[in-house]
């Protein structure tokens, strides 16, 4: 398990606190279609940090050709219909180009910078010159309104239980999941970034905004500068 995360729960767990079954278990979200709004019909994919293929499946759905990467092999047992390759991402290099490349999952606010670092030159290094990086941000009040929770249609209550500072602008943030038949927690470190901070991060790593595409700026096409 990676320092500061840790998960509980039924079934097995990934290094940064992830439950497979839970995450087998959550419904897909309105992520496909901002994807498939922002890029060619039919575009190759590079979905960093897919787990069990919550977007991949749907992705597929819509004609694109996807490749799906995680370094958990429990969580690419549950990948059908896409090329998986189990591998950290900040360490990925496939030695091809993608006319997309994805990071969800709020990976970018990852609390270790040298991390987050490699995982945008990684996107870098998969995007093809005219390609394009769509990023998931945290929300704007993702660590200050807390407590919160959201009880899904489907019957099941996520809960944001806390978000405790511990330093150097990273938190320690506790999530909760409830079921009607089991539960899991996880608890994992993040890193809030403004929109002028992660800007300047995309700048780092050689990436520009192209633009917001969702009102609320969670949602990133980047280019290449």
């Amino acid at each position: 398990m990676r320092a500061g995360h840790e998960g509980t729960g039924p079934g097995a767990i990934t290094p940064d606190g992830c439950a497979v079954e839970l995450y087998a278990r959550l419904p897909v979200g309105p992520e496909p279609d901002i994807i498939a709004g922002a890029v060619p019909a039919g575009a190759r994919i590079l979905e960093l940090g897919s787990g069990v293929g919550r977007m991949t499946h749907p992705l597929l759905e819509r004609g694109f050709t996807v490749t799906a990467v995680d370094e958990s092999a429990e969580m690419l047992e549950r990948v059908q219909g896409a090329r998986t390759i189990r591998s950290p991402i900040e360490d990925l290099d496939l030695g091809e180009t993608f006319d997309v490349v994805t990071l969800a999952s709020f990976l970018v606010h990852t609390g270790d910078v040298r991390v987050r670092q490699g995982l945008l030159r990684t996107c870098v290094r998969h995007v093809a010159p005219d390609g394009c990086v769509l990023i998931q941000r945290e929300g704007e009040d993702y660590h200050t309104n807390v407590p919160r929770e959201r009880i899904d249609p489907s019957g099941f209550t996520i809960r944001i239980a806390s978000s405790e500072p511990l330093g150097d602008g990273v938190n320690a943030v506790h999530a909760e999941y409830e079921f009607p038949d089991a539960s899991w927690t996880q608890t994992f470190r993040a890193r809030p970034l403004t929109k002028e901070q992660f800007e300047e991060a995309l700048a780092e790593a050689g990436l520009k905004v192209d633009r917001y595409l969702t009102e609320d700026r969670i949602w990133v096409r980047a280019v290449r500068r």
